[in-house]
């Protein structure tokens, strides 16, 4: 079956996908299921079963008032929120209404496998293949964001442990951890969020590469421009992104602050080796464990841009501005600097902006 022709393909229905999408459609685009012919024509393209991005994923316990830093769609706020409301139960009916809101016509359960050029010729189309076929499209705008792929840090003896591994992406609750030994892998806000849950439960160890650098200052959206600043030389280079935390530092919040007057946020090195039963610290000591949790971040999904063959010897992508500088038809947000929710949304409303500023006008 021949690719479908579309002026745009968003592959993602996250919050940058989704904000895409919104600025296609005030700009005269228009889903492509209810495009008349020669109006320029969307499709957005998701692989979850359902909306929400990846807030549909995450734990349970993760309350309204922890979440960090929720920034509405463009056009359609977040509506009030008990804060102690899991994130699980506000958020996806919110994505689930702004699809409904502004007609966005998402196309789901659709996993993409592949994007690769049609031809040769650089104005020519990117082909967009999937388990529900393929489209050949103009632009992409790759919005696949990095639940789908957790980070997990290989150590000697990993294979050995006999107890419980896990990432911060499988975490479920608390209580199944309920009087053990828990080592806490990382840095990160999820890892002293859930350090700080934990810790009611069961005996924890909490170990990171890193001293983490505190701040007493809000992590506010200034704060957040100011770590989205300071990743975009980074992605230029076409190095790998890196962390928000690792540009701002980590942010005394409640959960935290709980955390340290209980005498939990006892910060250890990183273990050299891992054993049967637990970890071998630097000083040659030995700590018992019956779980490893690893919260140790995610990755960039994208392993379907490989035909493009755009992955730099350092592991990523060269962009500006939310653009492919190797590929410019090829506009990836909700990575590097557009990672947090506020970046996710100016990055769509620029990619759309781009894309618009080149149309070409149409000639019956």
């Amino acid at each position: 079956m021949e690719p479908v022709p579309v002026d745009v393909a968003v592959i993602g229905a996250g919050q940058a996908g989704l904000s895409a999408g919104y600025h296609l459609q005030r700009r005269g685009y228009v889903p492509l299921a209810r495009a008349a012919a020669g109006e320029p024509a969307f499709v957005v393209l998701d692989a979850n079963a359902g909306p929400g991005g990846a807030w549909q994923h995450r734990w349970r316990s993760l309350r309204m008032a922890t979440v960090n830093g929720i920034h509405e769609l463009p056009g359609f706020a977040v509506p009030p929120a008990d804060p102690d409301a899991s994130s699980r139960d506000v958020l996806p009916p919110y994505f689930a209404a702004y699809e409904q809101r502004f007609d966005l016509d998402v196309r789901r359960p659709v996993k993409v496998s592949a994007v690769r050029r049609a031809d040769d010729d650089p104005r020519g189309r990117l082909i967009v293949q999937s388990d529900a076929g393929s489209w050949a499209a103009r632009y992409v705008i790759n919005a696949t964001g990095t639940w789908t792929r957790p980070f997990w840090p290989h150590y000697p003896g990993q294979q050995r442990f006999r107890g419980r591994q896990l990432h911060v992406a499988d975490y479920v609750s608390a209580d199944e951890f309920a009087g053990e030994r828990v080592v806490i892998v990382g840095a990160g806000i999820s890892a002293i969020q859930l350090l700080d849950e934990i810790s009611r439960v069961a005996r924890t160890f909490w170990v990171t590469r890193r001293e983490p650098d505190w701040s007493d200052e809000a992590f506010d959206i200034p704060a957040r421009v100011a770590a989205i600043a300071g990743v975009e030389e980074r992605v230029r280079r076409g190095l790998p992104p890196g962390s928000v935390i690792a540009v701002t530092g980590m942010h005394w919040t409640p959960w935290a602050r709980a955390a340290q007057e209980r005498g939990v946020l006892v910060r250890h090195p990183m273990f050299t080796a891992i054993e049967e039963d637990g970890v071998r610290m630097p000083d040659g000591s030995f700590v018992p464990a019956d779980a490893i949790l690893w919260a140790t971040g995610f990755r960039a999904a994208v392993d379907h841009l490989a035909p493009l063959r755009l992955r730099t010897r350092e592991g990523g992508y060269r962009v500006s501005d939310g653009r492919s500088i190797d590929e410019p038809r090829l506009f990836l947000i909700g990575y590097g600097p557009s990672q947090s929710t506020i970046g996710a949304n100016r990055a769509g409303r620029a990619a759309v902006a781009a894309i618009v500023a080149e149309r070409t006008p149409v000639v019956v």
